[in-house]
Formats: C-alpha cells, structure tokens, sequence
C-alpha cells in the first residue's frame, strides 16, 4: 500500500541519496521517491540537506531525518532482514569506521574535483539546475539558477577543505584510495567480504559521482580502474543478490585485507578530524595540521566534530576483548590515534 512506502526526498546528484536509495533498494524496502524539487507538502528538516527520509513519530505523524548513518541504523531496526550491519561487534565499529571515512573525507574529493574544475563545475552547473527547478523549466531560469547555485557552492570549498593548499593532497589520496579499493575488489566483491555493509553503500555513494559524473575524476577511474567503475554500477541496484549467512571475513583476515587502506584512512582523514576537533575546542575558525608531511588548511566544520565524537561513542560500546581486537587491526596504521582517549582511561 501506499500508504506504507518509506518516502524519501533527494537529488541523483547527491551522493548520500544516492547511498540511501542503493541501501533501499539492496534491503528490499518499498520506498516512494521524489524529486527535490521544493513542491511537496511535507515538514521540512532544520537543515536544508537531502536525502531526507521520512519516519513516523508517536503520533502518526511524518518526521523528517536527514543524516544517512543514523538512518540506516533506525532502519535495521524496524525492518529486519537483510542487514548492512555486521553482527560481530569488532566488524560492525570497522564498517562504522569506513562508513564515516566515506562520508567525511571522500566528499572532500568529490565536492573538490566538482567545483574547482572549470570543466566539472561548468557541468555540474548546468544540469544540477535540473533536479532542483524541475525538467521543464525555461532555459532562462536554469542558467539563472546556474548562476546561483554555482556560485554558492564554490564558495563553499573552504567549508570542505579544497584550496590550493590542500589540493595535491585531495587529488593524491583520492589515487590511493582507488588503488587500495581496486585491490580489495579481486579478491571479494564487498569491502567486508562476500555481501555488502554500510561502508560499501558510503563508498559507493560517492562513487557515483566521482566515477560516473563528474569529468576529471570519472576520466581517472574509467582510464586506470575500470573494476571500479563497474562495480559502482553493480552497486546501484542489489535487491536480487542473495546473501547465505554471515558474509564477513573473520576478524583475522580483515587485519591484513584491510591493513593498506587503514593506513590510507589514518594518514589522511585521521589528521584532519582530530584537529578540526582540536581547533574547535581552542574556540580558533582554521584548522592547521599536515597530511603526509604537507600542510593542510581549512575552515572548520562543527559537524565533522560530531562525526568524530559519535564514532568514540561506537568504540565505547565494544567489550575489553573486542577493543583489544580493534587495537591490533588498528596498530601501526595512524587510526589508532582515533580512539586514543578512550585507550588511555
């Protein structure tokens, strides 16, 4: 019926309705999906972020939630079945970990290549107008809208990280990280094994920009990892793949499969949360550190500081055995500075 559809608001420009719809569609949830558009009659979030995703609160009503990785969560909670989330304790806080690595750093990389690039940004510029004002607006408005949202979203690259400060550092750790996914893929089809996790979706969601829209970062991955570029699509839609069992890679051999790009995560998204987490309790509007021995500069990003804080709390849950196992996978890779704090007390 209907009336039961999850409804969903969104833009196939927007990576993380793109991970929602893909984790919609693999869990075998009905859903109704509209276009952002600005024309439904349904409460609005605080913030103006998409994909929202609509729940039922105590009293029937729709509440808006925009935030993918606490949706996903009050998801598998109330449909069971088919779940993205690894029952052993120890995996599960690995695929929070690159579940968040995906969110909040390669984001940087796709809102980095999109807007910087007068190419992509001209692009992007011109078709993402499309998903906002409707498919048969007038061409006037399009390029009016264009214009503005052009313009408000180059402004926003400080807010990200992308500057010419940081840019060869974006540009080389994106490289790194598809080599090291490329290698994970001829091995198994999913980052933790045989079916997909919430950290396969995150990726995935920004891969469908950084792989098949925008020019600059498409032409790499097309030209140097076509696995990638195939898996992307593979990923778009696996509501017929069945999953027999627990599909995870014992514990054991996560540790050496996941070692290089654990290494790539703590040398590149580890630095940059743990000072702008720094820098916001120093009360400072910059985030000063250095990403493999160059300097990285950015305005700081209040809510990265809560991506930090909520994944701390996930570690906080696990059983001494279980954070002495995350201890050893972590050792020698950069992530371990991550959950520091909470090694110490």
């Amino acid at each position: 019926m209907a009336s039961e559809l999850l409804t969903i608001i969104g833009a196939p420009a927007s990576p993380y309705t793109r991970k929602m719809l893909a984790v919609l569609r693999y869990r075998r949830i009905p859903f109704k999906y509209l276009g952002n558009q600005n024309k439904h009659k349904l409460p609005k979030p605080k913030v103006g972020l998409i994909p929202i995703v609509y729940f039922k609160d105590s009293q029937g009503q729709l509440e808006p939630s925009i935030d993918s990785t606490p949706i996903i969560r009050k998801l598998e909670i109330e449909h069971p079945g088919r779940s993205i989330i690894p029952e052993d304790p120890t995996t599960a806080f690995l695929n929070y970990l690159l579940e968040d690595y995906g969110d909040e750093w390669l984001t940087k990389a796709m809102f980095h290549y999109r807007w910087a690039y007068l190419k992509d940004a001209d692009m992007a510029g011109s078709i993402l107008p499309f998903y906002q004002g409707g498919i048969s607006q007038s061409n006037q408005n399009a390029t009016e809208l264009k214009s503005a949202f052009s313009e408000r979203q180059i402004s926003r690259l400080g807010v990200v990280g992308s500057n010419e400060t940081t840019k060869e550092i974006i540009e080389n750790s994106f490289i790194k990280f598809l080599s090291c996914f490329d290698n994970l893929l001829q091995s198994h089809p999913f980052l933790l094994g045989t079916g997909p996790r919430s950290c396969d979706f995150a990726f995935f969601g920004q891969l469908t920009q950084l792989a098949q829209f925008d020019p600059t970062p498409s032409e790499i991955v097309i030209k140097k990892f076509p696995r990638i570029h195939a898996w992307v699509s593979t990923m778009e839609d696996l509501s017929g793949l069945e999953v027999i069992g627990n599909s995870d890679l014992p514990i054991e051999e996560l540790e050496s499969r996941l070692e290089n790009l654990l290494k790539e995560v703590g040398e590149t998204y580890t630095p940059v949360m743990l000072q702008n987490e720094e820098a916001i309790n120093s009360g400072k509007t910059k985030v000063e550190t250095f990403v493999r021995g160059k300097p990285w500069t950015q305005e700081i990003f209040p809510y990265q500081a809560k991506c930090l804080n909520w994944l701390r709390i996930e570690y906080s849950k696990l059983e001494l055995p279980e954070r002495q196992r995350i201890s050893k996978v972590f050792s020698g890779t950069g992530c371990e500075l991550l959950i520091k704090k909470h090694q110490e007390e």
